[in-house]
């Protein structure tokens, strides 16, 4: 490719991850402690291949183990304050609590059989021990995550302790500080509980499986192929960030990780074709934070929803479910983006800007592990099986050719930036797990549903109004994993109440979770993508937010028709609801950019909007109704004011 658009280097792009994700600002240590932490993440994924091999261990000593690797290391790498993020030295006091934290997660393994023989009672030594655990989870998360969740953990602390002085009927007969740190550390209900649980065996060797895609070079092939596919069509680099970015989510947990490295190319290549900065950034923050519904391998949270589910659902149930709500996702972004493209006039790559086709399709194999992930959970291997079988499916693949070859140095890499990234993820679901010991000893979860359905009285729709309103609040600035613990304890059961199927509604939390990422005024992966495109990070938000207008209607289809879940349905009645959501994308897209065919007037954008949400809502009358306005606007485009139309390259 010639003409190449000038990127951001590396040193950049960390800067960018360390301004807007807290889980990249980390420290380059050098020296003893620089060793002590690079063989303490290396024994850290090695635990984990060890387990995932050969057995997981208890519930209890699994987590606490996984727990006491995460807490060690963060408070080694993580700074108490990012101001001294710059200086790479460790604080006296943070080499005191990682020890610390070491002692109070060991004490698990070493004391299990008193513990347990004590059945829930304890002595003034376990009392100390869970109270510092909660105070050291609380003060990692800070760290590692970041306030937002660390300060909802301490408010449910305090809702525990005080909840007779609670007004209404979030009233309870409260617990005393004994048997809060009771649950919290000496039970799997509280910190040591699913979410954590999750972490420590599906999460963590999936995040592993990542790590060891990169090294393949993955990434930069994902770019390359979208490029291929993408790059000569009307606003070619637009339609490239998306299909990057739907493929980079794969490797990804994270929206702004995936803005980062997959917008350093997209965003300067789409602002040398024209695009304005906002709309820039905002194309690749929806494109990357929907990477997090792209089955196979969706979001961290997804993990956790087998758990919360239950009922013999399986991980594979859920990618599933999820891959026409992505589908839609998707396309609605990229119907936008045409048509926004075909307004303003621009252009594709030209010839000499794209990549060798014949050089991408030789490097074609390096789809093979995402192949094989799809064909292990299909079989209906276990989740953990098939993580481990994949990495070892891309270290095999990467031999075919010298130039991704993962050599010893490599493999070893993989496993230290693997367990790097679960540092986050740990605390995020030991915070997580404060939350959820919380609502089970207190019956919050059940007082909220019913408040929440006394306040929509009743009603579905404002039901699901007030819950997507929580997600989003609760997801600004909060990871996912967090985010979706919470809502799916608190908000999740009122929409499952009042019929929905339980997949539906814990999707439906989920969706909305992942879209305050881009939802103003705190929409990190819409800001680190104004940071990379120098754009107005609330403009930048607000354009987002209206690219990514399948993501706040997609979910209210799925609950009201849960055979977009592929639940209870037929093939033909499948592709009859998949056909007219697409026919209302398409409507919705027309009205909210002001262009198809040609530009449309008022009255246009209106029966757009109208016609594509009759269409969306699965119902036979409104289908028909939506149809006929869906034709009259196309006779329209075609044979009124044909005089307006712009020349442009086909899509």
């Amino acid at each position: 490719m010639t003409d190449k658009v000038e990127t951001l280097s590396q040193e950049e792009q960390q800067k960018l991850l360390e301004k807007y994700d807290p889980e990249a600002g980390t420290r380059s240590l050098g020296g003893v402690l620089g060793w002590i932490v690079f063989f303490g993440l290396l024994a850290f994924s090695l635990f984990h291949l060890y387990t995932g091999v050969f057995g997981m261990l208890t519930a209890q000593l699994q987590r606490s183990i996984h727990l006491g690797f995460a807490l060690a290391l963060i408070f080694l790498l993580f700074p108490a304050r990012k101001k001294s993020l710059k200086k790479n030295r460790v604080a006296w006091y943070d080499i005191i609590l990682a020890i610390v934290a070491v002692v109070v997660c060991a004490y698990w393994p070493l004391n299990i059989e008193e513990i347990v023989g004590r059945a829930g009672r304890l002595t003034d030594t376990d009392f100390y021990i869970g109270l510092l655990a909660i105070l050291l989870v609380l003060e990692a998360t800070r760290r590692a995550v970041g306030l937002p969740i660390t300060i909802i953990a301490i408010v449910f602390i305090v809702y525990a302790l005080y909840g007779p002085y609670m007004p209404g009927f979030l009233a309870h007969r409260g617990l005393d500080l004994d048997r809060l740190v009771q649950t919290m550390f000496f039970t799997t209900e509280g910190i040591l509980g699913t979410p954590l649980g999750v972490s420590a065996t599906f999460i963590f060797l999936f995040l592993l499986f990542g790590s060891f895609l990169v090294k393949t070079g993955v990434g930069q092939y994902f770019n390359d192929l979208a490029v291929s596919i993408a790059g000569k069509r009307t606003g070619g680099p637009a339609k490239v960030a998306i299909f990057s970015s739907a493929l980079q989510g794969t490797i990804s947990g994270s929206s702004v990780a995936n803005v980062v490295t997959s917008g350093s190319f997209t965003i300067p290549m789409m602002k040398k074709l024209g695009y304005k900065k906002e709309f820039a950034g905002a194309v690749e923050a929806t494109a990357s934070t929907g990477g997090q519904i792209m089955p196979p391998i969706m979001g961290a949270a997804a993990f956790l929803m087998v758990e919360f589910i239950g009922g013999g659902i399986t991980y594979w149930d859920i990618a599933k479910a999820a891959a026409i709500p992505a589908l839609l996702y998707f396309a609605g972004v990229w119907i936008m983006t045409d048509f926004e493209a075909k307004r303003v006039g621009l252009r594709g790559l030209k010839d000499e800007e794209m990549p060798d086709r014949k050089e991408v399709l030789k490097k074609i194999y390096l789809l093979l592990p995402i192949v094989a992930v799809i064909v292990l959970l299909m079989s209906g291997m276990s989740v953990i099986r098939a993580a481990l079988w994949s990495i070892v499916v891309t270290i095999l693949v990467s031999a075919i050719r010298k130039e991704t070859r993962i050599t010893f140095k490599g493999f070893i890499e993989a496993l230290v930036d693997g367990a790097r990234t679960a540092l986050g993820v740990a605390a995020a679901t030991a915070a997580a797990g404060i939350i959820v010991g919380v609502v089970v000893k207190t019956g919050l979860g059940l007082k909220m549903a019913n408040g929440i359905l006394d306040f929509s009285g009743g009603l579905l729709i404002p039901t699901l109004m007030l819950t997507m309103v929580a997600a989003i609040i609760l997801g600004m600035g909060s990871p996912t994993t967090a985010n979706y613990v919470i809502t799916s304890t608190i908000a999740a059961p009122a929409i499952i109440l009042l019929g929905v199927p339980d997949l539906s509604a814990h999707l439906f939390v989920f969706y909305f979770g992942i879209v305050a990422d881009i939802t103003p005024p705190v929409a990190l992966a819409a800001f680190a993508a104004a940071g990379v495109s120098g754009g107005d990070p609330i403009k930048t938000g607000f354009n987002a937010s209206k690219l990514a207008i399948g993501a706040f209607i997609i979910p209210y289809m799925f609950v009201l028709s849960p055979e977009l879940l592929m639940i209870d349905t037929t093939w033909y009645y499948l592709i009859w609801v998949v056909f007219t959501a697409l026919a209302g994308m398409m409507a919705i897209g027309a009205g909210v950019i002001g262009y198809w065919l040609r530009k449309l007037n008022w009255f246009e954008r209106i029966l757009g909007l109208v016609g594509g949400l009759m269409l969306i809502y699965p119902e036979g009358m409104s289908d028909i109704i939506g149809l006929g306005i869906f034709i009259v606007l196309i006779v329209l485009q075609l044979f009124v004011n044909k005089g307006n139309k712009t020349k442009v390259e086909p899509a």
